[in-house]
C-alpha cells in the first residue's frame, strides 16, 4: 500500500510560502499583498517553526527582507505564482515527494517556473521524486491522515484537467500515488474560484473524519448552496461535519470574491486564518481556534492576497517531518 500524505496538523520541519512579485497579478495590490504574506511569515516564524520565504529575484528579495524579522529564512527561486500549495510538492509519510504535472488551473494562468519548481524543492532536499502523468494541485485535495481525501467534483473532473480519466480513473491514480484509498466527491467550490473550485477553500480536515465546512452567514451570501451542498454530501459520506461562518459577501468593485476561513494555514504551533474586513472575522476565527485547543491561532488581513486568488493556505506548503525520519 503506497503511503499516504500526513496530515496537515502533523509535526512539520518548515514551512515554504510563496512572496508576491507579479504587479500584473496584482494591480493596485501588489505592495499590500507582499505585506500580508510577509505577517504571515513572520507569524509562523515567531511560533516557533522555520519558515522559508521563497523570492523571485533580488528587488524582491529586498523588499521581503525589509518585511520580515531575522527568523524568516529568503530563499530565491525561479517561480511564477505563488500558490506553492499547488505547484509545490506533496510529500507523503514515506519521504517520497509526489509531483503531477501542472497546467495552470486548466491552462488559465502559466507562468515561467511554475511547472518546475516543485521537483526542484523536493530535490534540493534530497527527496525522491515521482511525477505522475496527470494534472493534480494541492488545493484540489485535502486528506485526513488516514486515506481519506475529500475533493470537489468541479475541479477533479474538469475536462480542462485529465479529460481523459473518469471519476474510477482519479480514484485509483489518488490511492496509486498519493495513498487515498477513500474519496469523498464534493460537488461545486466557491462561486468565482479560478481554481475551478478547490476543496482548500470550501472544506477541510481538522482531525480524522472531521470535515470543516464554512455556513451562510446573511440572505445574500453568494455561496448558500454550495455550502449547504456539501454539508449533505459530506453527512451522507459519514463524516462529521462542522459548520463555522463564512465571510459573507465580499467584493471588490462589481467582482464578488471567493472568501473563506476556511483557507487557513495549519502549522505546527499555529493556526494562521485569513480574514478580510468581514463583520464576521472575530466569529470565524473563534470558530477555528476553537477546533485547535493545542495550539495558537491567529487571524491575519488577507483581503490583498486574495485580490491576486488565493489565501494563506493557497500560498504555503509544509515539509512534514515524518518525511525526513
Amino acid at each position: 500500500m503506497t503511503a499516504t500524505m500526513p496530515p496537515e496538523w502533523a509535526p512539520q520541519d518548515w514551512l515554504w510560502i510563496g512572496f508576491p512579485h507579479d504587479a500584473e497579478e496584482w494591480p493596485g495590490y501588489l505592495e499590500r499583498a507582499q505585506e500580508q504574506i510577509a505577517g504571515f511569515a513572520n507569524a509562523v516564524a515567531e511560533s516557533g517553526q522555520a519558515v522559508r520565504l521563497l523570492v523571485r529575484d533580488a528587488a524582491n528579495e529586498a523588499r521581503a527582507k525589509a518585511l520580515v524579522s531575522a527568523s524568516v529564512d529568503l530563499e530565491r527561486r525561479e517561480y511564477g505564482d505563488v500558490w506553492l500549495r499547488d505547484t509545490g510538492p506533496l510529500v507523503r509519510g514515506d519521504g517520497v515527494a509526489v509531483r503531477p504535472r501542472f497546467n495552470g488551473w486548466g491552462g488559465k494562468y502559466l507562468m515561467e517556473g511554475d511547472q518546475a519548481i516543485g521537483a526542484q524543492l523536493a530535490g534540493d532536499e534530497g527527496l525522491a521524486l515521482t511525477e505522475p502523468d496527470w494534472i493534480l494541485e494541492g488545493g484540489a485535495i485535502d486528506g485526513d491522515g488516514t486515506g481519506l481525501v475529500a475533493t470537489t467534483e468541479q475541479c477533479l473532473l474538469n475536462p480542462n484537467r485529465n479529460p481523459e480519466l473518469t471519476r474510477a480513473d482519479i480514484e485509483a491514480r489518488l490511492r496509486d500515488d498519493l495513498g487515498f484509498d477513500r474519496v469523498l466527491w464534493l460537488g461545486e467550490g466557491l462561486l468565482n474560484d479560478h481554481t475551478d473550485g478547490h476543496v482548500d477553500n470550501l472544506a477541510r480536515f481538522v482531525a480524522p473524519s472531521r470535515l470543516v465546512i464554512p455556513r451562510a452567514t446573511g440572505p445574500d451570501d453568494p455561496n448558500v448552496d454550495i455550502y449547504a451542498d456539501a454539508m449533505r454530501r459530506a453527512e451522507s459520506f459519514g463524516v462529521e461535519v462542522v459548520g463555522i461562518p463564512s465571510p459573507g459577501r465580499i467584493t471588490r468593485g462589481d467582482f464578488v470574491e471567493p472568501a473563506s476561513y476556511v483557507n487557513f494555514a495549519i502549522t505546527t504551533h499555529l493556526v494562521v486564518v485569513p480574514t478580510f474586513g468581514s463583520v464576521h472575522d472575530a466569529e470565524g476565527v473563534a470558530a477555528i481556534a476553537a477546533l485547535f485547543p493545542d495550539r495558537a491561532t491567529v487571524g491575519l488581513p488577507a483581503d490583498a492576497v486574495l485580490a491576486g486568488g488565493g489565501g494563506f493556505h493557497c500560498a504555503s506548503q509544509q515539509m512534514p517531518v515524518l518525511a525526513r525520519a
